[in-house]
């Protein structure tokens, strides 16, 4: 919970390293599961066809992501389109401290990197219209979204 404040859960959840997304006894009810990289690109794609799944950052899906509230600074077109909400919860970095919260939303995939120590993730960020893609360290804090199966 970011800050470890009971507050920021009620509004954001929770922040989860990507050792729990990738825990065999599965982060998501059953039934769901954490979205791949590729099922992250196809929703993307779909949200903004230039968007080359958040690689291109000339993109306007996260306009389409993002909630209309929770925002520090906002483009005044979030549209939440999509239904996603996504929301501002930031991120907690491998020693601990958090970042970011009302400014940046993360989320994890379940997909690796390079095999080693990364996995991809999806960024909003406060005042841009894109959604970004990221290679991330195993042990940062992101947000999860479960995805029917």
């Amino acid at each position: 919970i970011y800050n470890n404040d009971p507050a920021n859960n009620t509004i954001y959840g929770k922040l989860y390293n990507w050792y729990a997304v990738n825990d065999g006894r599965g982060i998501c009810p059953v039934g769901w599961h954490v979205p791949s990289d590729l099922e992250w690109t196809e929703f993307i794609d779909f949200l903004d066809p230039i968007s080359l799944g958040g690689s291109n950052s000339t993109n306007v899906a996260g306009l389409k992501m993002k909630s209309s509230f929770g925002w520090n600074s906002s483009n005044s077109n979030n549209s939440n389109q999509s239904g996603f909400t996504g929301l501002p919860s930031g991120i907690r970095y491998n020693s601990g401290s958090f970042y970011s919260i009302g400014d940046s939303g993360e989320w994890w995939s379940a997909t690796l990197s390079d095999g080693n120590s990364a996995a991809w993730q999806r960024l909003l960020g406060a005042g841009n219209s894109d959604v970004l893609r990221f290679p991330s360290y195993f042990s940062y804090g992101f947000s999860i979204r479960c995805l029917k199966d």
